[in-house]
């Protein structure tokens, strides 16, 4: 009976852990831990590797869209270069040769239609000057001779000789702290297309434009009295798409605001900088 006892209890004893089996366990603790350690760390730097290839593909990307807006803007410039010299070179020069003609002419004509001939006369004249403003506006070396400020004025000025719409400009502070010629053509061409906009589609009296040059930046305000328009539409018009691109271009901070019947504001802010690598 006693030796059966003995038996059973040494049966139901759990077995002892030796030294060695401590140590393995120990090991293999170590190995889980090890091998855990290294995928985590395989992934961090996968993630890592992975962002930063993300990121150079985005920065090509936003290098090649540069780069292409870039070429768009020159070759739109050496467009309109190229327009604005034919309108003063051929348009120009055949209006000048018909206004010499009709002085000529001045003499021999009729008492009874003298008074619409000098109409005629007048008329050929102030065209010919149209067509010389016009073709100045256009060509991007007039403009970046002219200055900023100037090329705005005297498209100000043109508007309001033909009456095309009441327009003016007020300015605060010293325009001789903008100096970038280069910018100054992408600023203008802005503009141009808000004005454009404004005589074609919203039925203005007038557009205001106020230049502030503070010691950093410009900052430029237009507002027309137009019929104004729903932004969510206009957001799909080729105009606004050109006025941001050139925009984001030289890094101006741009906004158009507008609604019906409540006219349409443009702002620009532009901070200052060296001369732009634009080949205009």
């Amino acid at each position: 009976m006693i030796r059966l006892l003995k038996m059973t209890q040494q049966v139901d004893l759990p077995p002892v852990t030796t030294q060695s089996e401590r140590y393995l366990l120990i090991y293999m603790i170590f190995v889980l831990v090890l091998i855990t350690g290294l995928v985590i760390l395989f992934f961090i730097v996968f993630q890592k590797r992975k962002n930063k290839l993300i990121m150079e593909k985005f920065r090509q990307q936003q290098q090649f869209q540069e780069e292409l807006s870039s070429v768009q803007v020159e070759i739109q410039e050496q467009t309109l270069k190229n327009i604005g010299q034919e309108l003063h070179d051929n348009i120009g020069q055949l209006l000048s040769v018909a206004n010499m003609q009709l002085s000529i002419m001045n003499t021999q004509v009729p008492s009874e239609i003298k008074e619409s001939f000098e109409e005629t006369k007048n008329v050929v004249k102030e065209s010919l000057g149209e067509v010389r403003a016009l073709s100045k506006s256009l060509n991007s070396d007039v403009i970046a001779s002219r200055g900023f400020q100037l090329s705005v004025q005297n498209e100000i000025d043109r508007f309001n000789k033909l009456k095309f719409i009441s327009a003016e400009m007020t300015t605060e502070g010293h325009p001789d702290s903008f100096s970038n010629s280069k910018d100054s053509i992408i600023l203008f061409r802005i503009l141009q297309e808000f004005f454009s906009n404004t005589i074609k589609y919203a039925k203005a009296s007038k557009v205001v434009v106020h230049l502030k040059y503070l010691s950093d930046s410009l900052e430029i305000n237009v507002e027309d009295d137009g019929i104004g328009f729903d932004e969510a539409e206009i957001e799909k018009g080729s105009g606004l798409i050109n006025m941001k691109s050139r925009a984001e271009l030289i890094g101006v901070h741009f906004r158009l605001s507008s609604a019906k019947d409540k006219g349409t504001k443009l702002f620009m802010k532009y901070a200052y900088r060296s001369d732009s690598k634009l080949n205009l």
